[in-house]
Formats: structure tokens, C-alpha cells, sequence
């Protein structure tokens, strides 16, 4: 028991009538934008996770310097 032409036409004429078309429009092209910031986000992921984040002791400019030194001399 799916459902048939009618029944999908009838929703689909319910919610342009609730929401107008120009109200829908806006929303897709929202949902269309957060997709791809989702796939933005997602492909940056990898890069910023391979990074190690320690935090041993406060943040002070010598504990990030060291950091980055580890970092660049791993990467060598």
C-alpha cells in the first residue's frame, strides 16, 4: 500500500500553499548552502585532525612555539 500520484500531489499542493513559493525557493537555496558547507567542512576535516592538540600547561607564547617546532620537525 504506497503511495499514489494523487496523494503525493495533494501534499505537495498543501505545503506551496502554506509556505508560497517564494518562501520554499529560499529554503532550498538555504538547504543547498549548508550542504555545501557541510562537504567544505568535511573535506577540511582530515588536515586539522592530523594535527595533535596538546595542552599541558597554560598557553603561553613558549608552550605554542614549542608546539610548532614539533610540528615542523615531524613533518621533515
Amino acid at each position: 500500500m504506497g503511495l499514489s500520484f494523487w496523494q503525493i500531489a495533494i501534499v505537495v499542493l498543501l505545503v506551496v500553499l502554506l509556505f508560497g513559493r517564494g518562501k520554499l525557493s529560499a529554503l532550498m537555496g538555504d538547504m543547498a548552502k549548508g550542504i555545501k558547507s557541510f562537504k567544505a567542512g568535511m573535506a577540511e576535516e582530515p588536515t586539522v585532525a592530523a594535527k595533535p592538540q596538546e595542552s599541558v600547561g597554560g598557553d603561553d607564547a613558549q608552550t605554542v612555539q614549542a608546539s610548532v617546532a614539533k610540528d615542523e620537525t615531524a613533518k621533515s
